[in-house]
């Protein structure tokens, strides 16, 4: 069988990327969406982070969704009440996870070399597929299927 490996390069990419001084953490990292079904509740995407410590936003996977790391590192912390940090966790390439909507809010970037990772996402009746958090635990966005493509559209 021949491996034909994700090619970044054939994607158009959604830069994301918060003020140093609006978040004690780095926000930076890019998305494409590979295909979405609005009606269905899907969309398949894939993250980019590089190896300069950017994050995603603090945010909470309401509806399942499938993990695969296609290159490099995915590494995550989970956000506790009160703000603490739980135990880093990392996933190397070929690694799988199910997350079925009932995770901590968690941090997730890159590693040292960045990182690839695919989600399958799976939204609940109403279409959300994961909600982001203040730094104080306050749901401040909820993601839906179709806020997601509007961004990614949007960014064209």
């Amino acid at each position: 069988m021949t491996q034909t490996p994700f090619d970044p390069s054939r994607h158009r990419w959604r830069v994301v990327t918060v003020p140093d001084d609006q978040s004690s953490f780095k926000i930076h990292h890019e998305y494409t969406i590979l295909g979405h079904d609005l009606a269905g509740g899907t969309l398949d995407m894939v993250v980019r982070w590089y190896g300069d410590g950017g994050h995603c936003p603090i945010h909470r996977h309401v509806g399942t969704t499938t993990i695969l790391v296609l290159e490099g590192e995915q590494h995550l912390r989970d956000v506790l009440p009160g703000g603490a940090r739980g135990p880093e966790k990392v996933r190397r390439a070929g690694d799988y996870h199910l997350s079925t909507g009932d995770a901590h809010p968690h941090l997730e970037r890159g590693g040292p070399d960045g990182g690839l990772v695919f989600f399958g996402c799976h939204a609940k009746q109403d279409g959300a597929l994961y909600e982001i958090l203040d730094e104080a635990g306050n749901v401040v966005n909820v993601t839906t299927v179709a806020s997601l493509v509007d961004d990614w559209k949007a960014s064209a």
